[in-house]
């Protein structure tokens, strides 16, 4: 009897090895959003695999418009612009509000991820925030533009706006006509400061880079969001 307990133990181990392995497949299988081998859905909740997939959606212009299709969102897709590292092939515009709230000015053109991430970010942040601060929707984000062939102020690299991988959202304008704007209301006080602090902190962990007026000057008039391919996939949030 001896001799059959450790193989007794091996077995026991075994077993709860393959139990283990067959329960995690099952629950990724009905968490996808957990995801990583999962393809990205704009339906699918926020998950730990949520920015990886987001991010790899920057490098394949097929899977990202598909999702678009899947999930019955009207869009345009802008035809390619420039060349090398400042190729914009994934610009886009949404035709409704359903994903994300009218652009003004409505011809900015992200690139299909950046779209993506501002959907999630439209349905999980600002419009349950704006509800809460202000009892009213979001209709319209103010922007200041997605492509421009440039590098980074002051820096060699090549700006993500260099591909239309990147938007600087400046303003939120409610059902009711308010505009509050990240200009004249990061620091004043009340509601809308909160509000402005929290939807910069629902973008993060979605975008690879979220700035807003806490990283430097040069952002004090608007969030910069992109979806820049990083190693191991870390995310930058000021």
């Amino acid at each position: 009897m001896k001799t059959l307990r450790p193989y007794l133990l091996w077995f026991v181990a075994a077993l709860l090895l393959s139990y283990a392995a067959v329960y995690t497949m099952l629950w990724l299988r009905d968490h996808p959003e957990h995801n990583p081998t999962a393809r990205f859905e704009l339906a699918h909740p926020q998950g730990w695999a949520t920015h990886r997939k987001l991010a790899a959606l920057a490098r394949d212009d097929a899977a990202c418009f598909a999702a678009f299709d899947r999930a019955d969102a009207g869009y345009i897709r802008r035809p390619v612009v420039g060349q090398g590292t400042c190729r914009a092939s994934q610009r886009m515009l949404l035709t409704g509000n359903k994903f994300v709230p009218t652009m003004a000015p409505a011809g900015a053109a992200p690139g299909c991820a950046v779209v993506a991430a501002m959907a999630l970010w439209n349905r999980d942040a600002v419009q349950p925030l704006a509800e809460r601060y202000f009892g009213k929707k979001v209709v319209r984000l103010e922007n200041l533009g997605s492509y421009n062939c440039r590098r980074i102020a002051g820096q060699q690299t090549q700006s993500e706006h260099s591909t239309a991988n990147a938007i600087d959202i400046s303003a939120f304008i409610l059902a009711d006509g308010t505009r509050v704007s990240v200009r004249n209301d990061w620091d004043d006080g009340g509601a809308r400061e909160e509000f402005l602090h929290a939807v910069r902190d629902g973008a993060c962990g979605l975008f690879s880079t979220t700035l807003s007026p806490d990283y430097n000057a040069a952002h004090a008039d608007h969030f910069h969001l992109d979806m820049a391919a990083r190693t191991a996939g870390w995310t930058v949030c000021r």
